[in-house]
């Protein structure tokens, strides 16, 4: 067992409060408090809200020129080209945006990079494929708020472009039509966690408003939810609006594909939650991006023919399983060589890189890793002279001011606090190293390398009753910026012999004031050395529900223990 430590926050005034305004059990109260929700107003906003809290789209800088240049397309009938990305967020959006301007009576066309041969984003070269399409309009979607030179080029040529992303703009911003991210300074917009699916929500509302068509507005909200789990967006504000109103529209699904897609994910008949999202469907989709076959993904939202959309989907399990073993494989050559060389006790952060780790998956393997070795990794494939690498970073470090710092040796790079993407010449990688091993000894303490149990407080296991359970569904989706709360308990017997599952989990029922409940540790078989019949254990655990057979169940998913 990895030693970590246990940090619980402390008991404050506010859940008092809250517990009494909203009649809530107090462990609840303390979850929100703990997630700085601390009035019962904003604690009624995020248990109870709503469409109606949604922010006037107009509200981001540019919207309403580019609502005016996209109607005026529409009107004289000029080809609009939408710019997508090859990953669930970039693929969703294209799908979105394309059906939503149809919905609209726009010419409308689209292109997406692939991965392996194109790599990320609008390249200034990119400019041919609008000219050659006859587009007048170009918008991008998840990607573009760097592509300075691909706006001054469709300039020249005559093509207008909106942006439309949610990434860190570069030194310059694109003289665009308009440019609608916002992370972007002068944005205006009050929410600046948007993945770019809602960024792309938030242009199409401003669209179906003008036009009357609003009451379809909900219907994107399904593609919305799974982009924005896939694509690890913070899950406060409007993604948790998008989110949890997308996964109640997901109960009925009328699109062929993605209801052939849930059907193939074993959820047609069950109540889909946000780990189905980014666990289940969202890497479905993924997988077409990762292995250099986009198209198959979006063909898959268009089709209406049930037996295309079972094909495609039975591809996209083709392509997802060739990704898993894919990816198993990077990650034991990578571990392999992490410990035999005994990088993780000599570099704060770990950069590692092959010719034969496939450009597709390496951000995968390095979230894996960092989880493992709880520091940031970034992880590089090797081809015609370019390192393109893929990095995951731990909460404490945000890689993306690290990578800021190292521009200088990149072609390329971009990316959020805890996921980056960059492109250096492959001779450059030893002097890359040199200057981000610099500044990660400098930034990086030993204590922000410790792992660390984060416990929203001490939850007694007589406590979890019907009352308690059903305030925690409230608290649902659980996501970056609202965690499934960790709670602690002492004392706590083992009450059956540990059995271990499938060779890496464990189970075992434990039980503490009268009440049992099967308490499982995923990944976690070594610790049936430690535990057996009889002993009292501390635990660190998530409560967790599940259907089986049409019956709820609710158990315990154990984070640590303590013997």
């Amino acid at each position: 067992m990895n030693a970590a430590d246990w940090i619980v926050h402390p008991p404050r005034a506010e859940a008092e409060a809250l517990a009494a305004a909203l009649d809530i059990p107090p462990a609840i109260a303390r979850v929100l408090v703990n997630r700085k929700i601390l009035t019962e107003e904003a604690a009624r906003e995020f248990l109870f809200g709503g469409l109606a809290g949604l922010h006037d789209p107009y509200l981001m800088t540019g919207m309403d020129k580019a609502v005016a240049r996209v109607e005026a397309a529409i009107a004289r009938r000029e080809k609009i080209l939408i710019f997508g990305d090859y990953d669930v967020d970039g693929v969703l959006s294209t799908v979105m945006l394309r059906k939503a301007l149809a919905t609209l009576g726009a010419e409308v066309d689209h292109f997406i990079p692939e991965r392996l041969t194109d790599g990320y984003g609008i390249k200034d070269e990119h400019i041919a494929i609008p000219v050659e399409r006859g587009a007048a309009l170009v918008i991008s979607v998840d990607c573009g708020v760097k592509s300075v030179g691909f706006a001054a080029r469709a300039r020249e040529r005559g093509v207008d472009v909106i942006i439309t992303d949610h990434h860190r703009p570069g030194d310059a911003i694109p003289e665009a039509v308009a440019v609608l991210d916002p992370v972007v300074p002068g944005s205006g917009y009050p929410d600046a966690g948007l993945a770019g699916v809602g960024v792309v929500f938030k242009l199409i509302q401003a669209l179906l408003q003008r036009a009357g068509k609003d009451a379809g507005l909900p219907h994107y909200l399904k593609l919305v939810s799974i982009g924005t789990v896939a694509d690890v967006a913070e899950l406060r504000g409007e993604n948790r609006i998008f989110v949890k109103r997308g996964l109640e529209g997901l109960r009925d699904v009328a699109n062929p594909g993605l209801r052939s897609l849930i059907e193939a994910c074993g959820l047609g008949h069950r109540k889909i939650s946000e780990g189905d999202l980014g666990f289940r469907i969202g890497p479905r989709i993924n997988a077409a991006g990762r292995m250099g076959q986009t198209e198959l993904a979006v063909r898959l939202f268009f089709s209406d023919d049930p037996a295309e959309t079972r094909g495609l989907v039975e591809k996209l399990e083709e392509l997802n399983g060739q990704r898993q073993r894919t990816e198993e494989r990077i990650f034991v050559e990578a571990r392999d060589r992490i410990e035999a060389r005994e990088l993780d006790r000599k570099y704060k952060c770990l950069v590692l890189g092959s010719p034969e780790w496939h450009r597709g998956v390496i951000g995968i393997v390095a979230s894996k890793l960092k989880d493992r070795f709880n520091r940031p990794v970034v992880l590089f494939h090797y081809d015609n002279g370019k390192a393109s690498g893929s990095g995951r970073s731990i909460p404490e470090v945000p890689l993306i001011d690290l990578l800021e710092d190292c521009r200088r040796h990149f072609l390329s790079y971009g990316g959020h606090r805890l996921a980056v993407g960059c492109t250096l010449p492959t001779d450059g990688m030893a002097a890359f190293k040199e200057t981000l091993n610099a500044l990660a000894e400098a930034r990086i303490s030993e204590d922000n390398l410790r792992r660390k149990i984060r416990l929203d407080g001490p939850l007694d296991l007589g406590e979890i009753d019907e009352r308690f359970l059903g305030a925690y569904a409230l608290l649902v989706p659980f996501g970056v910026g609202n965690p499934k709360p960790l709670f602690m308990a002492d004392g706590v017997e083992v009450v059956s012999e540990p059995q271990v599952l499938k060779g890496k989990h464990l189970k075992f029922l434990a039980r503490q004031n009268g009440r049992v409940f099967e308490a499982l540790g995923w990944g976690k078989a070594d610790w049936r050395h430690v535990l057996r019949r009889g002993v009292r254990i501390s635990l660190a655990f998530a409560v967790t529900t599940s259907t089986y057979r049409g019956e709820e169940r609710v158990n315990l998913t154990v984070e640590d223990l303590k013997a």
